[in-house]
Parts: structure tokens; sequence; C-alpha cells
């Protein structure tokens, strides 16, 4: 088993009805435990009278159930290393190391949203990717992003109501439709998200995917500007026409090692820059098409390893961990990410878990 690191400080609606709508109110309700898995009292923006990061934890757990030692979300995952070769050409808009020319080593993680290590991976369609960038200088780099276009939620507390609303009645232990679609009715930000799930199916891979930040950010250049961006990993592999994801419970992580060794997976990081007037605080809300975009290199995959004693381990992928060069924009749910994987993080390094085999701090 590789050697434990010491613990780290930071870590329109669709018309639906009957068992179709309570269907996909649970599969929506098992998607959007994203990164963001908790919201903790940071900076004023929580009310720790009414919303406490004790409560949305509770809420999570109550949705995917309490399994000691794995992530409250994400909980199934595999780890991955390589490297990131920077071509140069986002360095004009931002002096960080690692988009200057050259290599900088990667550890990441694949995952499934939710708090159940035994889900199928077919469950949800959703698939993330998180990434830790270690500059020569020391800076890291570290970020999570999702296989999806936008967030459904704007803020912590919408957040946190979601997850109520989406989450088991203890009475039936299901998803209960009509309070479900209240909250939907009551939040018409959810919009874009809901047309896209609509229609959404598992990958077949986690190599074809491409992943968003979602979440809004700055490049900051040698002058001081700043530039308002978000960014993606744009995958070189792709399905094959009409590949369909097998109702399998672990073919994810196979084919992934598959794939592996028969040669190092990539993916292109995209860049693209706001326009003034473009929403930078709301992750619901897609940018216009034919936004300036910068192809700033290639991040290469080339070794993977089992969750459990892997290098992602014991990494916190804290989304506020940034190098000079690259600053957080003022999206309420960056902070609410940041807290939330701090408390997490010290949690369940503190808990046996419950699987044989299988060793503690796998959550965020």
């Amino acid at each position: 088993m590789a050697n434990r690191l010491p613990p780290d400080p930071l870590e329109s609606k669709p018309a639906l009805s009957g068992g179709a709508l309570a269907g996909r109110f649970a599969a929506i309700g098992a998607c959007v435990v994203l990164p963001a898995l908790a919201f903790a009292y940071v900076g004023g923006w929580l009310d720790s009278d009414r919303l406490s990061a004790g409560k949305i934890v509770g809420a999570l757990q109550n949705n995917g159930g309490v399994h000691p030692g794995f992530r409250r979300n994400h909980a199934k995952g595999v780890c991955v290393s390589g490297y990131f070769d920077s071509n140069g050409a986002a360095a004009q808009f931002s002096t960080a190391e690692v988009l200057a020319s050259g290599r900088t080593p990667v550890v990441g993680r694949f995952a499934v949203p939710g708090g159940n290590p035994y889900a199928p991976d077919s469950s949800v369609p959703i698939r993330s990717m998180a990434l830790r960038f270690t500059e020569a200088n020391g800076q890291q780099w570290r970020t999570g992003m999702n296989a999806m276009p936008v967030f459904p939620v704007a803020t912590p507390k919408a957040f946190y109501d979601l997850t109520v609303a989406t989450g088991p009645d203890p009475a039936t232990g299901k998803p209960d439709p009509a309070r479900a679609k209240a909250f939907f009715m009551s939040h018409p930000e959810t919009g874009p998200f809901l047309g896209w799930i609509k229609t959404a199916k598992p990958s077949a891979s986690y190599a074809t995917e491409g992943y968003s930040s979602l979440n809004a950010f700055y490049l900051v250049d040698s002058a001081g500007a700043r530039h308002a961006v978000r960014w993606e990993m744009v995958p070189d592999a792709h399905d094959a026409d009409g590949a369909v994801a097998p109702q399998g419970t672990d073919y994810l992580d196979s084919d992934l090692r598959t794939r592996i060794a028969q040669g190092p997976q990539r993916w292109h990081l995209i860049f693209t820059l706001a326009d003034p007037g473009d929403p930078v605080d709301n992750a619901t809300q897609v940018w216009p098409s034919g936004r300036h975009t910068v192809d700033a290199g290639t991040l290469v995959l080339d070794g993977t390893q089992a969750q459990d004693d892997g290098p992602c381990r014991d990494i916190n992928y804290d989304p506020l961990v940034l190098p000079t060069g690259i600053e957080a924009s003022d999206d309420p749910l960056l902070p609410a990410r940041s807290a939330a994987y701090a408390i997490s993080y010290k949690r369940r390094t503190a808990e046996e878990t419950d699987a044989p085999g299988v060793t503690p701090a796998l959550a965020h």
C-alpha cells in the first residue's frame, strides 16, 4: 500500500409524469451531489441559525447513505497520474507557471457522482475529473470538473434545498416527485440543467468525456489584468457511433485501465474567455457561443491505481488551491466548496472504513 500522506489542510422545465417523473427526479438527486458536497459557515454567506455544515452533510448522507472512510460525494472513483504539456498559448493571460511552456506533473481522480461507493456506474449520466498540478516552484493548482454544461443552482442555500427536495421520503424511502417538482418550479434557474439532464445518458468511458469547471475564475497576466475564464478538458478519444454504456457496476475502472495499458489518454485544456457582461458569479448560466478560446496544452494520463491506496487518496481537490496567476471569481459556490472540503477531509480521515480491504481517507 502507498505511504500515507500527511493530512491535507485544504481539501424551460421538461414535462414529465408518473413513474418517469419519479425516476428522473431520483437521477437528478444523484447527479447534483457534485464536488460542492456541503457548505459551511464562511464569510457570512450562510446564516448559522438556518443552515449549517452539519445540516448539509446530514442531507447528503441521507441521500447517499453513511459509508465511513469514503467521500461523501463522488465516493466511487479511481486514481490517475500523468502530466500536463503546456504549449504556452495561455501565458499571455496568466503568470501561472503551469501555463508557461513545459511539463507539469499531475495526480488526478475520475469518479461517479453520489455518496454510495457501491453504486452501478450506469446509475447517473455524469462523470467527474479532479486534478492536482504541482508546479516546479511548489505551488499547486487543484480543480474539480464535471461532465455537464451547467450547475443546477447558483447558491449554497439553493443547493441544500435541492438536496433535501430530491432526497428519499422517510415514509417511502424514495424521492417524492411532488416535493422535487415544487423545488424546480420555484427555482427557474434550474431550467438549463433540467433541459440537459432530460436526455443525458451515461457514457461508456471516462476517457471519452469532456469535463468543465462550471465555475468562473480569473487568469491574471504580468500587468495585473484579470481575464475571466471557464475551462474544460476536451478528450482526444471518442465513443464509437452508437456506443452505449454497459448496464454494469464497475465497467468504468476496467475500461480506463485497458485504455491506459494500450497508451496514454489525452485531453486538451481549453480556456474560454468571457466578454464584458458575461456572468462570472453564476454557474447556472452558460456563456454565449463565439467567445474567444485558447488551447493551452495537453493533459496526458498514463497511470491508474485503485483509490484505496493510490496517490489521489489523500488529496483534497479544493478548487481554491490556486497558484499565482489564477484567482477565484465571486461565485458563492467556490468558498462554499472549499470550506466543506476541509470539513469533510477532517471527518473522513478520522473514520474507519466499513469495507474489507479498503483503507480510510477516501473523501474530499
